[in-house]
This record gives structure tokens, C-alpha cells and sequence, in this order.
């Protein structure tokens, strides 16, 4: 039987590919109920703080990209960290890994269910999305980078559609009002850490690093990802308080495919339905990354990395992914309140990998003494 080619590098890729990876990272799950978390104008500007704050992670992705280290990446890795610290990580970042996949996987499902089909068990859904996240990721980690194109162009355009609601009748300049904050509290404290959560996601491209070209060009293609990730956040929240008003933005549970729903055509009645229909090549690139990492990742833990990817080991790690899926969605996701407490749990775990990979991966360099003659530069 022909070995699983997953991880093979035949092929790296430009900054194009790297500044598509981080912008469909971060619009995933959240930007569908974020609206509803931030209720408040002002957290306008705070998107745009959490934006720069993001610029400060990903310079400091791109110095890692910038040595020798990244594109050795396992053993890179135990050069900088040791091996027994690496399998350590592993065992942590397969946590960190499964929570992202079930509120992503979860959280979608919910919303395919709710706005198409609402007689279809949810746990169906999940299968079938699962599986052709498995299909896709089966085809290795090259051809799923490539994959990312085709989920840029399905998805990026669709934020111009929320443009009509700038022009609505029902739109007052004074729903953006007030611009600076007259109060402080609990909620939005949430939001800033709702939004850092949302933002994060490049920081997973750590660990791709032998399959992407790198040179002093990195951060600026980082930057472009992260710049149209800040533009539709903002552009999609100024639509929602057009829309709904900070009054009643917090009724609506998903804000965003509710206002798709009012768009009317007369070739196509239900372009919301388009729109998730299109949304799931998104979920289905980003969720086929996180199965490759978790494999890779387990097969690090459990002291497998020496021998070459199983079809079965793969195919049984995705199976018990599935079994988790299921349970968490039959114990906690359709509960609401159980809901909220995974929600948050995935608000605080994005928001600290997004913060501290950037940060522990440099602070080892600094540590081990890594300097500029350890940095390589490197055509493409």
C-alpha cells in the first residue's frame, strides 16, 4: 500500500498564499455572532486596536519565519525547545487544537441547521462536513494550502454585499453614536478578549513554516491578510448597528446571516443560503489545516514522529475527533448556557495562543542566543 504523502514538501509558497491563510483564519466562526457580543459603537475603535495589536503578533511571526528554524519545522523546534519540552507542547496544543475544531465545526453546523435545513440532525451535518474536511486534508498539507485560494474567492467578496445597509433608509449616522465610552463594564471587557480570539489563528502558520518561502517581505504579506480581516470586522459591524441598532443588536444570535436573509433578488430568493453554502469552503480549508496539525501534533505527543503517516492512524484520529464532536454537541453545545461557558473557554484559549506563541517562540530565540547571523535570507 503507497505511504500517506501528508506532510511532503515538494513545493513551498509566496507571501500571496501566507496573506490569504491569515485573513480566512481569522474570519471564521466568530464573525458570524460577534456583532452581538459588542452591542456598544464604540467597540469600532477597539477593533481597530485588537487590528495593530495583531500587526505586533505577526512582526513577531515574521522574524520566526526570517531564521533557519522555521523551515526545519520538527526539528527546528527541538533545536530551540528540546524534545521532551516540544512533546510537552504538543500535548497542550492538541487541546488548543480540538476546542478551536469543535466551536468552528459546532458553531457552524448550528447555523447551517437553523438557516437550512432545521429537520436535519445537527450531528449529520457535522459528519458530512468532517468528511469532506477529510477528503480535502487527505490530499496533504501541499494541496491543502492551495485549497486557500479557492476559499478566498468563494468567500472575501461577500462583506460588499452589507454595503446596502450604509444606503438603507433605516440607516442614522447617530447609530454609531456614542463614538467614545461613556461606561465600562464586565461586557466589554468580553468584547476585547471576543475580538483578539476572532483575530487569532496565524499563529498555527508557526508550524507550516517549511512549506512557505520566506524573506523580508513576510510581515508586509502578514500585514495585507491582517488589514482585510480589520476591514471586514469593521465594515460588517458598522452594517450590523446600521441594520439592528446597538438597542437590539444583542436580540439576534447570528446578526450577520440575518441581515443576508433581507437581501431580496429575483433570480435567487434565499442568497442567504448561497452565501453559507459558499462560507463551508472555508470552513472546510480551515478545519482540514487544524486535522493536519492535530495529526501531526499527536503523532510528536505520543512519540510517533519517527515513522511515516498512517492512512489508518489519520483516518482514526479524525474518527475520534468526530466522537468528540458529537458528544460535546449533544452535552454542552445544545444547551445554552453550557454553550456560553465553551464559547468563553474558546475566547480565552484564542486569545492566549494568539499572545504568547508569537512571544514564548522569540523569547526562546532571544534565550538560546539566536542573533542575526542565525537568520537566513532566502529567495522567492
Amino acid at each position: 500500500m503507497e505511504a500517506l504523502q501528508l506532510f511532503n514538501k515538494n513545493a513551498t509558497y509566496n507571501g500571496f498564499y501566507v496573506m490569504l491563510m491569515v485573513n480566512r483564519l481569522q474570519m471564521l466562526y466568530f464573525f458570524f455572532i460577534m456583532p452581538r457580543f459588542l452591542i456598544h459603537p464604540f467597540m469600532i475603535w477597539v477593533l481597530v486596536a485588537v487590528g495593530i495589536l495583531s500587526q505586533l503578533n505577526l512582526l513577531l511571526l515574521s522574524k520566526w519565519f526570517s531564521t533557519r528554524f522555521s523551515s526545519k519545522g520538527y526539528n527546528g523546534f527541538v533545536q530551540l525547545f528540546g524534545k521532551k519540552l516540544v512533546r510537552i507542547l504538543s500535548f497542550i496544543g492538541l487541546f488548543f487544537i480540538l476546542l478551536k475544531l469543535c466551536v468552528v465545526m459546532l458553531g457552524f453546523s448550528e447555523i447551517v441547521q437553523l438557516f437550512m435545513f432545521p429537520s436535519t440532525d445537527s450531528n449529520w451535518l457535522i459528519f458530512f462536513i468532517l468528511l469532506s474536511c477529510l477528503y480535502v486534508a487527505g490530499k496533504g498539507v501541499e494541496k491543502t494550502i492551495r485549497f486557500v485560494v479557492i476559499s478566498f474567492l468563494c468567500t472575501f467578496w461577500m462583506f460588499l454585499f452589507f454595503a446596502f445597509f450604509f444606503l438603507s433608509p433605516i440607516a442614522q449616522l447617530s447609530d454609531l453614536y456614542p463614538i467614545i465610552p461613556l461606561e465600562w463594564n464586565r461586557e466589554s471587557w468580553k468584547g476585547i478578549f471576543l475580538i483578539l480570539s476572532s483575530f487569532s489563528g496565524p499563529e498555527f502558520l508557526v508550524f507550516l513554516g517549511p512549506w512557505f518561502k520566506t524573506n523580508n517581505k513576510t510581515f508586509r504579506y502578514l500585514s495585507y491578510g491582517n488589514a482585510l480581516t480589520v476591514i471586514e470586522y469593521v465594515f460588517l459591524y458598522m452594517a450590523s448597528l446600521f441594520y439592528f441598532g446597538s438597542n437590539y443588536l444583542s436580540k439576534s444570535q447570528f446578526p450577520i446571516v440575518t441581515m443576508a436573509r433581507y437581501f431580496q433578488n429575483p433570480v435567487i430568493e434565499r442568497i442567504d443560503m448561497v452565501m453559507l453554502s459558499l462560507e463551508l469552503f472555508n470552513i472546510v480549508f480551515a478545519v482540514s489545516i487544524f486535522l493536519l496539525l492535530f495529526y501531526g501534533a499527536s503523532k510528536i505527543a505520543f512519540g510517533k514522529i519517527e515513522k511515516p503517516p498512517s492512512r489508518v492512524g489519520f483516518i482514526f484520529s479524525v474518527f475520534l475527533i468526530l466522537i468528540g464532536m458529537i458528544l460535546v454537541n449533544e452535552l454542552i453545545w445544545k444547551s445554552g448556557e453550557k454553550q456560553i461557558i465553551l464559547l468563553n473557554l474558546q475566547i480565552l484559549a484564542g486569545s492566549l495562543s494568539y499572545l504568547v506563541v508569537p512571544i514564548v517562540t522569540i523569547l526562546i530565540m532571544k534565550i538560546k542566543g539566536v542573533n542575526k547571523h542565525e537568520f537566513t535570507k532566502k529567495e522567492g
